[in-house]
C-alpha cells in the first residue's frame, strides 16, 4: 500500500486482523525500501527505530496500541523513539503538544487521551487556550504546561522535528524507520504486517552493524 499525505491509503477502512507470522523474507520494493538519503542514528551501537506520527491521523491512533505492546518487546541492543511528523504548519502544534506532554512526563497519563481528542472528539488542541483549558480539565497545572509549551526547550525540539521529517522524506504517517536507512511499505497487509516487517529489518541492520564492527576490528598481531 502506498503512503499518501496523510496516512496509509489502504488501512482506511480500520483495523485489519491480526496476521499470521511472515511465511517468507519480506522483499525490497515491495514489503520495505531504502530512504534515498540515509540518516545516521545516536547510538551506533545500537539499532535504531523512530516511529513518525500525528495526533490527527487516525491511523496513527489505531497503530498506537499495537506499537506499544510492540515496544515492550524490543530487545535491549534495539532504542525506540517517536518523532512528531511535521509536513505543514498545522503539524507544529501537534509537535510542540507531544514534547511538552514528554517535558512534563505526561505521556503515559494524556498520549491516549489527546488522539481521542482530536480524532473523536473533534476538539482544536491546535488551539492554543482550547488546548490549556482541556489541559487544566485534566488536573495539570495550566501556567506550568504553558511555560513548558513555549520554553526554549521545546522550541529547539519542534525545530529539530520538523528537520527530521524532511531530511528523512516521508509525505506521510505513520511510518518506521530502521536503522536511519529502512522503512516498511509501500506494500503492507496491516498494521501487524508493517511491525512483523519492522522486525525483520531490525534483524537485518543488527547483522549489518555486526559485520561493520567486525570489520572495523583491528586484527590480531
Amino acid at each position: 500500500m502506498k503512503l499518501v499525505k496523510l496516512a496509509f491509503a489502504a488501512l482506511a477502512i480500520g483495523a485489519f486482523a491480526l496476521q499470521p507470522a511472515l511465511a517468507a523474507d519480506p522483499v525490497e520494493g515491495r514489503n520495505f525500501h531504502r530512504l534515498q538519503m540515509p540518516q545516521p542514528t545516536e547510538d551506533a551501537g545500537k539499532v535504531e527505530v523512530i516511529e513518525f506520527f500525528w495526533y490527527g491521523c487516525p491511523h496513527c491512533a489505531k497503530l498506537e496500541p499495537l506499537l506499544k505492546s510492540w515496544v515492550k518487546q524490543l530487545p535491549a541492543d534495539v532504542g525506540f523513539k517517536k518523532v512528531p511528523a511535521i509536513l505543514g504548519d498545522s503539524w507544529a502544534p501537534g509537535a510542540r503538544l507531544y514534547y511538552t506532554l514528554e517535558a512534563m512526563n505526561l505521556l503515559d497519563k494524556l498520549n491516549d487521551e489527546v488522539f481521542d481528542a482530536m480524532i473523536n472528539q473533534r476538539i482544536n488542541l491546535g488551539n492554543e487556550n482550547v488546548l490549556f483549558d482541556w489541559v487544566a480539565k485534566k488536573g495539570v497545572d495550566k501556567k506550568a504546561f504553558a511555560d513548558t509549551y513555549k520554553s526554549f526547550t521545546v522550541d529547539a525540539k519542534v525545530k529539530k522535528a520538523a528537520e527530521m521529517t524532511q531530511e528523512y522524506g516521508f509525505s506521510g504517517v505513520p511510518a518506521l524507520v530502521v536503522g536511519g536507512k529502512y522503512s516498511p511499505g509501500p506494500e503492507l497487509q496491516s498494521y501487524e504486517h508493517m511491525l512483523q516487517v519492522a522486525d525483520f529489518l531490525i534483524a537485518k541492520n543488527r547483522a549489518e552493524l555486526k559485520k561493520t564492527a567486525a570489520a572495523q576490528k583491528p586484527a590480531k598481531k
